[in-house]
């Protein structure tokens, strides 16, 4: 692969924002609006051309955002979903252009360094995917070949590159990065407080103040140590709940998630900020509830099954829960294993609220207990 092939940029900037309530593309974080963070970095990374689609509030982007050097193309479609804007972009790219990073435009904190590491990932291996990853997280951006425009240009809806990652699992390459930015996104008020808390002085593109300690269980303590382990992968709200409902029924509780403070969560014996379920403790029964609303639902999923986790159970809606047990059928995991996956998680008792929905899940956690118990002891008599 030769280092002199061009390489762009697609800036994601249509959306409607409608989590946050205004265009956050223009929300002011430190010295300039969030999508000129966005672009500073692309300008000092080695990308040859750089489109960006507008569509919701394209003409006060245009206004207020410096677009020097910036092929500009608008989604007229944008209310489609984020799949008419992959198209649009990938289009819009220069024919001799070889791959392309598909760029959030509200991930301020990624570093032209880490960009420049994806692109030379790609040079050097070929693959059609590179995907970053943090501590077994995966981010974004993700870079594409020119191989896999087609099928990414036919996306519709609200549908992201991750559609296509099941038909080339073959061809995905992962590179590790030291750059927590890429899991640092904004979608409302609640992201873009932290994201003010995140900014280093106004300057550069860090992250600051994360406390990636973690907390860890003390194990020399037996009692503890014999307790049924729930594993919770994600901090939604749902996994808040979860968290803290296990905890006065006696679980013992680890919570991983890339970014949860060592202290925000007291209800928690450990967190963990590196997914990597081998790590957690070796207990009697382990239970595995994954609640981080899409972003490491196959890879923690997969890990659970490697660990031989008792329960294994994912937060979504039924469509997403149908496109994991299809992924992962892709991948090679047998029918009887997937059988054992519960998605969406939970009894199915009407729950709406984070806290229902976290009783549900518990529920079937006991009654599957149960029904094992009762299942061993008939076996012994």
């Amino acid at each position: 692969m030769s280092s002199r092939e061009q390489i762009g940029a697609v800036v994601l900037a249509a959306g409607q924002s409608t989590r946050m309530g205004q265009p956050k593309q223009l929300l002011q974080l430190a010295d300039r609006p969030l999508l000129e963070h966005t672009l500073s970095a692309l300008r000092a990374a080695k990308v040859s051309e750089i489109v960006v689609v507008l569509g919701f509030a394209a003409a006060a982007i245009r206004e207020r955002i410096g677009l020097e050097g910036v092929k500009v193309v608008v989604n007229e479609s944008y209310e489609a979903g984020m799949g008419t804007s992959l198209g649009i972009g990938l289009s819009a790219l220069d024919p001799r252009t070889a791959a392309a990073l598909v760029v959030l435009a509200d991930q301020p904190f990624v570093g032209s360094h880490t960009l420049d590491q994806i692109i030379e990932r790609y040079q050097q291996s070929g693959a059609p995917i590179v995907i970053p990853i943090y501590q077994g997280f995966r981010g974004n951006p993700v870079l594409l070949d020119r191989s896999v425009f087609p099928e990414v240009i036919n996306l519709k809806a609200d549908i992201g590159c991750r559609a296509i990652f099941a038909d080339h699992r073959d061809g995905i390459v992962l590179v590790a990065v030291d750059d927590i930015g890429i899991l640092l996104d904004i979608d409302n008020q609640d992201d873009f407080a932290k994201a003010k808390q995140y900014r280093q002085g106004g300057h550069g593109h860090g992250p600051a103040n994360i406390d990636l300690r973690g907390r860890a269980f003390p194990e020399r303590d037996e009692a503890n140590r014999e307790r049924e382990n729930l594993v919770i992968v994600g901090s939604e709200p749902v996994a808040i709940a979860l968290a803290k409902i296990a905890r006065l029924l006696g679980y013992r509780v680890t919570v991983v998630d890339p970014l949860l403070p060592a202290s925000s969560l007291p209800e928690a014996d450990e967190i963990l900020h590196v997914l990597d379920l081998s790590r957690i403790s070796k207990a009697p029964a382990r239970n595995v509830v994954i609640a981080s609303r899409g972003r490491f639902d196959e890879e923690a999923i997969e890990q659970a099954f490697a660990a031989g986790c008792s329960y294994v159970a994912l937060v979504a809606n039924p469509k997403r829960a149908q496109d994991v047990r299809r992924h992962l059928e892709e991948n090679g995991h047998a029918a009887a294993k997937l059988a054992t996956l519960r998605a969406p998680a939970g009894l199915d008792i009407g729950a709406s609220s984070p806290e229902e929905i976290a009783l549900s899940i518990l529920a079937e956690m006991v009654a599957g207990k149960r029904k094992n118990d009762t299942g061993n002891r008939t076996t012994e008599n």
